[in-house]
């Protein structure tokens, strides 16, 4: 009995056949393609940048590079001291 695997030197493509003109390949095509000019590639709905979401944003972005600290949350509540008996 020999314990030896046999070597293959044949090397196989692995996953599914790339079909030529699909509907997937144009998109993948159109992303590479937008790549290639710089511009985004990101999935989903586009970003407004006039939202005022966006606007807000923008404004703490700029609090951070100026070195502002941003407390995060509702403001501590006061405490009303207690009369002394």
């Amino acid at each position: 009995m020999s314990t030896e695997t046999p070597v293959t030197t044949e090397a196989k493509k692995r996953g599914r056949k790339v079909v030529e003109g699909s509907a997937r390949q144009a998109r993948l095509a159109a992303r590479q393609a937008r790549a290639a000019q710089g511009l985004s590639t990101d999935k989903g709905r586009p970003v407004d940048p006039n939202s005022a979401r966006q606007k807000r944003l923008a404004e703490r972005q700029a609090k951070l590079a100026s070195g502002v600290e941003i407390k995060r949350g509702a403001p501590k509540k006061v405490k009303a001291e207690a009369p002394a008996a």
